[in-house]
Order: structure tokens, then sequence, then C-alpha cells
């Protein structure tokens, strides 16, 4: 048998004439045609694991993205409540020197004189800034703490028990919100 190389030429020449190729057994024929057909199984998978690992990144990207977005969310929130609580913090801390005067007036007027109505108005103040978060120290008979009191005088204690405890309070000290908005004046026992 003559074997001659396929060229374009003697394939079309064959096509024409209804015959079949004839086929080499030309070795590197043989590896030629195994090597594209690797590299097109090869191509063939390149791109697929391209894509799965570009669908991996964007769905960390998403995953990211949408935590930070939540993040953020949730911060404005807490700042926009932190703020509300501010605003309202100034206008309490304005109020309490008139709370201060109403219990000082309890004090100085006698009992026996008619003060219903200045109960009532004391008392309703007193339900709205406690409604908005306000809350008095109890300081009598606790023991001192700076973070909480501020001391005006120390006088010597009445018992051995009273001593560095508060004995009695100048000045009311409050909470908002669980913050400290004024500190208790008051008097030590030493």
């Amino acid at each position: 048998m003559n074997e001659q190389p396929i060229t374009p030429e003697t394939l079309i020449a064959d096509l024409e004439a209804g015959s079949e190729p004839v086929e080499t057994t030309d070795a590197s024929t043989d590896s030629r045609e195994q090597t594209t057909s690797n590299t097109a199984e090869n191509n063939h998978n390149i791109p697929k694991i391209n894509y799965e690992i570009e669908l991996k990144e964007q769905k960390e990207k998403y995953l990211r993205l949408h935590a930070e977005f939540d993040t953020a969310r949730r911060r404005m929130a807490r700042e926009r409540i932190e703020m509300t609580q501010m605003a309202s913090r100034e206008v309490i801390t304005e109020l309490l020197p008139i709370l201060d005067d109403f219990e000082r007036a309890f004090k100085a007027v006698p009992q026996d004189s008619d003060t219903k109505g200045f109960e009532l108005i004391y008392h309703k103040f007193k339900n709205l800034l406690e409604q908005k978060g306000l809350e008095a120290m109890k300081t009598i008979g606790e023991p001192f703490n700076p973070e909480w009191h501020e001391a005006i005088a120390e006088i010597p204690a009445p018992n051995e028990q009273l001593s560095g405890k508060v004995i009695d309070e100048v000045e009311k000290g409050y909470y908002l919100h669980k913050i400290i908005i004024r500190y208790a004046k008051v008097v030590v026992g030493k």
C-alpha cells in the first residue's frame, strides 16, 4: 500500500470521488489528534472551574455586602435612639432645678397648709420625667462612691455604722436611661 500524507487537497479529491479517506498510521498524526482532543477537554473543563470559582467569589461578596448593610442598619438605628435620648437628656437636665424647687418648697411649707394642687402638679411633673427614663439615685445610708456621689462635706458619723456612708443629701442625683446625668451632692460621715 502506498500511503500518502493527508492534505486538504487529497481530502477534497477523495470526498468528490466518493471514496473514504485513507487512514495513516503515522504516530505524529495520532499524537496531534490526542493533544487536540485533550486540549478540547481541558478547555471545556477550565471555563467550568473558572465559573465555579467566580460564583463562589460573587456569593462571598454578596454575603459580606449583606452583612455590612445589616451592620450599618443596626448602627443607624442605635444612633437614632441615642440622638433622641441625648436631646431629651438636655431638656430633662434643664428641668431638674424645677423638680428640686418643688421638693424644697414641700420642705418649707407647713404640713397643715392647703397644698393639694401643688402636690398634684409636682407628682404629675415627676411622673412625666420618670416616663421619659429619669430615675433618682438612692444615696442616704449607702456607702460613698465617688463615681456616683460628689462629697460636699464630711462630718463626724453619729455612730460607727455610718462611717464612710452618705448621711445627708444636699442635691439629688439622677439617672436617665441608666446613665448618670447629675451626680448627687452629699454629706459623708467619717
